[in-house]
């Protein structure tokens, strides 16, 4: 059990490269096609996050009252943190974070590659 709780850089609501796995960036004549995609839940105990449309897995559901036909569903199952990197859209690149203060003196995430804060 570890003692302190691990701080994550990436929250609910980002947008977010994977950078391995099924999912991974395309090269196309020799650039590099990325696909942000968003972050629906962060599992910090485990260090996983569910992204949407990555890792989809079928599950078997039987008939119940909330859905009666039952049958497949088809939904995101979480992946490891490692494998994700923030996009940064002004500079069009996923990118590294760093914190910094801001003026009020509250630490805020702030962009390696633009230095922009991500809100």
């Amino acid at each position: 059990m570890n003692r302190f709780k691990p701080k994550f850089n990436i929250k609910k609501g980002d947008m977010v490269i994977v950078i391995s796995g099924n999912n991974k960036p395309r090269k196309e004549d020799g650039k590099t096609i990325y696909k942000p995609r968003k972050v629906l839940k962060v599992l910090p105990d485990d260090a996983r996050i569910v992204v949407e449309g990555v890792g989809m897995m079928t599950r078997h559901t039987k008939p119940s009252a909330k859905n009666t036909k039952g049958g497949l569903v088809k939904r995101e199952a979480p992946i490891h943190i490692s494998n994700v990197m923030l996009w940064d859209a002004k500079a069009g690149v996923p990118t590294k974070v760093k914190r910094t203060r801001n003026e009020e003196g509250k630490l805020v995430r702030t962009s390696k590659k633009s230095g922009e804060v991500i809100k």
